[in-house]
């Protein structure tokens, strides 16, 4: 195990700055994940860590180690790639036992000296087939990998990493080539994995399910530059910004065009075809904003069928018309339609309703969010 840390890091690629001024703290046997669109430079910043591309400024170190100079087979990292790239002539054993076979281990002589050595043959193969008991690949050693699914390919692949016993792992969106089955599976066998080696894991990922199920914290990205470093509850519940409030959560958060204003020591959100009710226990953030133009969040799950609502006031709730129906068998998407505004809203099942009817929408307004409309700052 062991901590990693990126003080002021950036990565030019000549015009085209990939990865601007990103600092963080990567704690000892942390799963820590980045996520963010194609392009925000994730992979990028996981390259800089292995030492796969130089960094342009800043420093990156290795248990308070500086690694910038350091090429990458002596990091003593693991990087598990997205298409495997595993050797086809060779069967499982070899694949995994290939990097053991090459690289040299400190050892301490009997006079107290450290000196570098081969593994011997033995040593490789109890380390291999403890990685192939611990991935469930036990019967696959003397397979090509041709001859292998897709999952059990990927096992391959992290096993070759495990048999290192590195001090942190990098693993660069590792699932996006299985089907959408396996890569639920497969999410669930890197969590016990790391719950067993208890190793750092640095870990890149576009797709925000994967991020919120395995990170203990998730970094989320936009154009090289940190949005918000959390746990992925509090990225749920308490986003920094509207960018973050978008891309985490599925459906997306709803985000509509409202204009602050008081009415009788009221707040409300004025919408155009309809106002919303500000709680009393937000009022104060919003207030004094009052007469602004701001841009209100609310996710698709705090919108509810007004029936099925346990208390509803009159000021928080809108009559919609159903424009598109998304029966997900769990849970019903709903495409709503309130003059020019289009509404998401998850519902459950239960919830009787057609193309073209008209539903009374309820907003569950303790769960509202605020952002500013020129910056995208979090005000609520």
């Amino acid at each position: 195990m062991a901590r990693v840390a990126l003080v002021h890091v950036s990565k030019r690629f000549a015009d085209f700055i990939a990865v601007q001024d990103f600092t963080l703290n990567i704690r000892d046997g942390e799963f820590l994940v980045l996520v963010g669109p194609s392009g925000c430079g994730k992979t990028t910043t996981l390259r800089m860590i292995a030492g796969l591309e130089d960094v342009t400024s800043g420093e990156i170190t290795i248990d308070d180690e500086v690694v910038n100079d350091r090429p990458p087979k002596d990091r003593d990292v693991a990087m598990v790639f997205q298409s495997y790239a595993l050797y086809p002539h060779m069967n499982v054993f070899d694949n995994m036992a290939f990097s053991l076979k090459l690289r040299r281990f400190p050892v301490r002589t009997p006079d107290g000296t450290m000196r570098a050595r081969r593994l011997d043959r033995d040593e490789v193969g109890r380390r291999v087939r403890d990685a192939a008991r611990l991935l469930g690949i036990e019967d696959q050693l003397r397979k090509k990998p041709a001859q292998l699914s897709g999952g059990q390919r990927q096992r391959v692949a992290v096993g070759r990493a495990i048999v290192r016993n590195p001090k942190v792992f990098l693993f660069d969106e590792p699932l996006s080539n299985l089907d959408a089955k396996l890569r639920v599976a497969m999410r669930a066998e890197l969590a016990k994995l790391h719950q067993t080696l208890r190793s750092t894991m640095v870990y890149v990922t576009h797709d925000q399910a994967e991020a919120m199920t395995l990170g203990d914290r998730v970094v989320v990205m936009d154009k090289g530059v940190i949005q918000q470093v959390d746990d992925p509850q509090t990225l749920y519940d308490h986003p920094q910004n509207q960018f973050v409030a978008g891309f985490i959560g599925s459906p997306s958060m709803n985000f509509l065009d409202a204009n602050v204003t008081e009415h009788d020591g009221a707040v409300f959100l004025d919408l155009g075809p309809f106002r919303l009710w500000v709680p009393d226990e937000l009022a104060s953030h919003v207030r004094p904003h009052t007469g602004k133009t701001m841009v209100f969040g609310i996710r698709p799950e705090d919108v509810y069928d007004r029936l099925f609502a346990r208390m509803t006031r009159p000021d928080s709730t809108v009559t919609a018309r159903v424009e598109v129906k998304e029966p997900m068998g769990s849970d019903l998407f709903l495409y709503l339609r309130v003059g020019e505004l289009t509404i998401h809203a998850r519902m459950g099942p239960t919830t009787k309703v057609e193309v073209g009817d008209g539903l009374d929408l309820y907003f569950d307004m303790g769960k509202m969010h605020l952002f500013d409309m020129a910056t995208g700052g979090a005000i609520i």
